[in-house]
């Protein structure tokens, strides 16, 4: 048998990131004025970024 072409071959990776109140954060997807845009949320305070990144 072949081998499987370097595009057939999936990895699936999740990265999770934690806000500095110990809550998980979530993206989540909002559509706003007619633009859609993406927003981290964490789970216990409620604190809403941009991005993962911008809560540390």
């Amino acid at each position: 048998m072949g081998q499987a072409s370097k595009n057939s071959r999936t990895a699936s990776a999740t990265q999770k990131f934690f806000c500095t109140c110990g809550g998980e954060i979530k993206m989540k997807t909002v559509f706003e004025d007619g633009k859609v845009k993406n927003q981290a949320e964490c789970n216990k305070c409620k604190r809403l970024e941009r991005r993962p990144s911008d809560f540390k």
